[in-house]
């Protein structure tokens, strides 16, 4: 099978399972790919209201949408566009968003309250509320199973939620505090433990798991990708390096070297990219040139503090979240870890593109 009819066939299955834009005749040819650069660079700004640090972006493809958790609250923006679409309120302490787009139902993880808040994407209107573990944190859809697996980091496990019915329908043990996961679209979620440094595989239909593996020499593991067709994870490491993970057997396959503080990846089907964001304000490209062969393309300069990140499969472009920040407050006994605070009229949502 030649190159272009394999990446046109991971970007139909990309669509079909993890909410990329439907599969047409008249979906956007695949950028050239170069051998020495991505080609990403700034080409939009959207200022949005200052209030509110933010955490983890999703995108529905599909519908053009963009959700942003902002810690009481989750904007949407259009990002066709570029404007906001609404907002989903009355939250506390927003980690995550998950789509499950045929059920037309979006569902927020809440870390403050230990819940899931299910709402209905087109109205953005709040429909019902479940209770999770405790430390509720990152959230993914599973299409496979339909079901939404919300990750809690204290408790360490998973609480598995029905799209259909917004039940829970079962909480998954897990033996290290889980990060960021991902589906592989045909049963299996596949979630980082940040503090054993390794991957857990989930049977999303038995909610089993059935397998972990060690992520050595990654150390404590953050953002989660997947090249579907291939079977291979990338992951974000604490220690600079993306971790490239068979996904069949659990073997680091390479580590290719990446910016400082990482806390998102996402995969590019279409043009083989993987993309790490970097809160050093590095955006490391890294280019699948075979199953088993990688190369960083560039380390495109973004902004400060750029940590979590989204990406488009239609576009094929990134979405990260930004602002500009002042002194932190002097530590106290309420805040012992305080958070420098957001300069007025900094947060902006950037768009890099080719």
């Amino acid at each position: 099978m030649k190159k272009n009819t394999i990446r046109l066939f991971a970007a139909f299955l990309a669509a079909s399972f993890f909410g990329g834009a439907a599969f047409c005749a008249d979906a956007p040819a695949a950028p050239a790919v170069l051998a020495a650069a991505s080609g990403y660079h700034l080409i939009k700004k959207i200022p949005l209201a200052d209030d509110g640090f933010w955490d983890y972006l999703s995108i529905d493809g599909a519908a053009r949408r963009l959700y942003i958790s902002r810690g009481n609250r989750v904007t949407v923006v259009d990002i066709d566009s570029y404007t906001v679409a609404g907002e989903v309120t009355g939250l506390s302490g927003v980690h995550g968003a998950a789509i499950a787009p045929e059920f037309s139902r979006g569902f927020i993880s809440n870390g403050k309250t230990n819940t899931v808040t299910i709402f209905d994407t087109a109205s953005l209107k709040t429909l019902g509320e479940v209770k999770a573990g405790e430390g509720p944190d990152s959230i993914i859809y599973d299409p496979a199973s339909r079901r939404v697996f919300g990750f809690n980091g204290k408790s360490k496990d998973a609480t598995v939620i029905d799209a259909s019915s917004g039940n829970v329908v079962g909480t998954v043990a897990l033996a290290g505090r889980p990060e960021f996961a991902a589906s592989d679209g045909k049963g299996r979620v596949y979630v980082n433990l940040e503090d054993k440094s390794s991957v857990a595989v989930i049977d999303s239909l038995t909610l089993g798991v059935t397998a972990q593996w060690s992520l050595s020499p990654c150390e404590e593991p953050s953002g989660m990708a997947i090249d579907a067709l291939n079977m291979r994870l990338f992951v974000g490491c604490s220690n600079k390096m993306m971790a490239i993970v068979n996904a069949a057997t659990g073997v680091v396959i390479s580590t290719m070297p990446i910016g400082d503080r990482v806390d998102a990846n996402t995969f590019d089907p279409w043009t083989g990219f993987a993309f790490s964001s970097n809160g050093d304000g590095t955006l490391t490209v890294v280019h699948e040139d075979s199953p088993d062969k990688f190369t960083v393309a560039e380390n495109v300069v973004t902004q400060k503090g750029t940590r979590t990140m989204a990406l488009d499969l239609v576009t094929h472009r990134a979405f990260l979240m930004a602002a500009s920040y002042g002194p932190a407050p002097a530590p106290s006994p309420e805040h012992p870890r305080s958070k420098p605070q957001i300069l007025p009229g900094t947060v902006a949502l950037l768009v890099f593109g080719q």
